[in-house]
């Protein structure tokens, strides 16, 4: 688990992500993170099983069903509700993910360890600014 400031850029390079709990709720954190990223020019994919579209773009229930794969995911989503998106992000390959406040607990870290994924815990609305 690394929080390096090093590994934040790194990720913040890549252009290709997906937002984990996007939605359509201006308040919410997946609907400012989503809007925030496109806004940035990344070419950036909603995943939320809840959602058809999230800001007039399409949603995808999962990571599997996207037409491209990301470099980051972004989780705007509970650690309960993201443990199958980590495990999908192992099998598809998508090594980094990047932990908004909120979406971790000891379960999902060491999760994300045992899939040899890289992940940092921080806001990416911060990082962005």
């Amino acid at each position: 688990m690394s929080n390096h400031s090093d590994t934040k850029e790194a990720m913040l390079e890549k252009k290709i992500w997906a937002v984990i709990g996007a939605n359509n709720d201006p308040g919410k954190f997946g609907n400012i993170i989503y809007r925030k990223l496109k806004s940035e020019g990344y070419e950036v994919y909603p995943v939320n099983p809840l959602h058809d579209k999230v800001e007039g773009d399409l949603c995808y229930p999962n990571l599997t069903s996207l037409p491209k794969k990301p470099e980051v995911l972004d989780m705007v989503v509970s650690p309960k509700r993201g443990k199958a998106f980590i495990e999908e992000a192992a099998a598809l390959g998508i090594p980094y993910v990047w932990l908004q406040p909120g979406t971790t607990d000891t379960e999902l870290l060491k999760l994300i360890q045992e899939k040899r994924l890289t992940a940092v815990q921080a806001c990416v609305l911060v990082a962005l600014r």
